[in-house]
């Protein structure tokens, strides 16, 4: 049960959902960066971005935002599920790209700290073909998942167990988007 009484049955709203029905005024706002930086324009596909997502959510323990958003990413990416479950369990050894390998180091940096993003982080993603862009836009998914983890776990909210229980959800974010 969340640390709060959010007003609506967690299991049919759990994690985000539910402090999102609670205060809408604030949820416009988080799930418009969240379409622009998941989902909008951008020379990354969606599910490399969902793919960071899931990645610091991971890093951070938060149940529910790491594994809806790796179902998000699951979904949006060829190799589905088991390429997510490999990048989350050995970075190193996945098969991705060398750049999306050298974006996911800097997503991890900024997951201790954001001072932890070194030069020498920043050169090896250019090295690779990241642009300023992917790597702001790294650091910010990196940054803002680190808020959205907090904001889910700091009020206690319920997550599924099962992953299964998080696809209808990555089919409804993929047909519809964050509710923007």
């Amino acid at each position: 049960m969340a640390h709060i009484d959010l007003g609506v049955d967690e299991k049919e709203f759990p994690g985000i959902t539910g402090p999102m029905r609670y205060r809408p005024e604030t949820a416009q706002h988080l799930n418009g960066l969240a379409e622009t930086l998941l989902r909008g324009p951008h020379s990354l596909p969606a599910g490399e971005r969902e793919l960071i997502a899931a990645y610091v959510s991971g890093l951070n323990e938060c149940t529910f935002c790491c594994s809806s958003h790796s179902a998000f990413a699951a979904v949006q990416l060829d190799a589905g599920m088991p390429l997510v479950e490999q990048v989350r369990a050995d970075l190193d050894g996945a098969p991705i790209s060398a750049k999306l390998r050298a974006l996911l180091r800097i997503a991890g940096a900024v997951q201790q700290t954001g001072r932890a993003v070194t030069p020498e982080l920043i050169a090896a993603a250019r090295a690779e073909g990241a642009t300023d862009l992917e790597l702001h836009d790294t650091v910010l998914i990196a940054a803002a998942f680190c808020m959205f983890n907090r904001y889910v776990d700091g009020l206690g909210t319920f997550a599924p167990q099962a992953q299964e229980d998080y696809l209808p959800m990555a089919e409804r974010i993929v047909q519809q988007g964050y509710g923007v």
